[in-house]
């Protein structure tokens, strides 16, 4: 009953958020909401609240999935399909499984400890951030479906190109050697037990608590951010320093999208303020991409497990992906 309430008072809460500051600033203290001020801290307001009840939401959700997870059982069904099938399967397993950049690597973790060969795990480790549910939804409201599938699949072939490149060079040197070490057990279900609903809707809470004491701050920096854009940035700002004729454009938004460390749906408003402004379109997914896939958190927790050569190669690879996404979207959506 008391998961039933939270559910109600989850949904309640995500449902009354715009209309709640529609009527607080708008009627309440009488700001023009389409002016600079009145938008900016509107969208701040807004955007803050539904970014951070979508992550409460979603990783308690996430947890209580991963309770169940079999990572035996994984393993032993990947560890006979060959490289390529390897590789496919662990981009669907990551866009099936909404897990941030931070969140993803626990479960990397667990692969690793499984038996899973690193560039499966690797690609995994891409796919599940980059290729967002959640951007992905939002992407196709905000820009369009078309671009949304093309997101989609852009993510999805870097994260396969790059498991593949992996697959040519000896990883394991280059991963501290307890993650190679380590058997942890691979869940309860590996030894004939089944986690219970408790079990599971404890681990769920658990998850949901970590993550969001961890990314709080940062989803407030990335909305500040978007609300900044959003209200004050003079409309030709952005499209003198970043528009379709600075050759540098792309790389220069995908690092720029790194310190924001914003989940999926935190990044798109920001990538949305910017599109409104007149950036290029691949400009714009250059810097959601290298938000949602790259962050300063996620190198600190990836430091724990892989040596900084196999990290430097990691990042690189990515935002060279990242980047090459970029230009072609400017190509074909310009």
């Amino acid at each position: 009953m008391r998961l039933v309430l939270l559910a109600i008072a989850w949904f309640t809460a995500y449902f009354l958020n715009r209309p709640w500051w529609d009527w607080l600033y708008g009627t309440v203290f009488r700001l023009d909401l389409n002016g600079r001020l009145g938008s900016a801290i509107h969208f701040f307001s807004y955007d803050t609240v539904k970014i951070l009840l979508l992550l409460s939401g979603l990783m308690f959700v996430i947890g209580v999935a991963r309770a169940s997870l079999n990572l035996e059982r994984a393993r032993a069904f990947l560890e006979d399909k060959g490289l390529f099938v390897g590789l496919v399967l662990a981009v669907v397993l990551g866009v099936v499984t909404p897990f941030c950049s931070c969140s993803s690597i626990p479960l990397f973790i667990g692969f690793v400890a499984a038996g899973i060969p690193l560039p499966i795990t690797l690609t995994f480790l891409i796919a599940s951030p980059l290729v967002s549910e959640t951007a992905a939804i939002l992407i196709g409201t905000q820009f369009g479906w078309g671009v949304a599938v093309a997101y989609v699949a852009s993510g999805s072939i870097i994260a396969i190109a790059i498991g593949f490149l992996f697959s040519r060079f000896d990883l394991k040197p280059w991963v501290e050697p307890y993650v190679l070490e380590t058997r942890a057990p691979l869940a309860a279900a590996a030894e004939g037990e089944k986690p219970t609903l408790e079990d599971r809707v404890r681990a769920g809470a658990a998850e949901a608590s970590d993550i969001f004491r961890r990314v709080w701050k940062w989803v407030i920096v990335g909305v500040a951010i978007g609300a900044a854009i959003h209200g004050w940035i003079p409309e030709d700002f952005f499209t003198r320093f970043a528009g379709p004729d600075n050759p540098f454009a792309v790389p220069i938004a995908t690092l720029a999208g790194i310190p924001l460390y914003a989940n999926g749906g935190g990044v798109v408003p920001i990538g949305e303020a910017l599109w409104a402004k007149g950036l290029p379109l691949g400009t714009v997914m250059s810097l959601m991409m290298g938000a949602i896939a790259l962050s300063i958190p996620e190198a600190i927790m990836l430091r724990q497990v892989l040596k900084p050569r196999l990290l430097a190669a990691f990042f690189a690879a990515v935002g060279v992906g990242i980047i090459v996404v970029g230009y072609l979207f400017n190509f074909i959506y310009a």
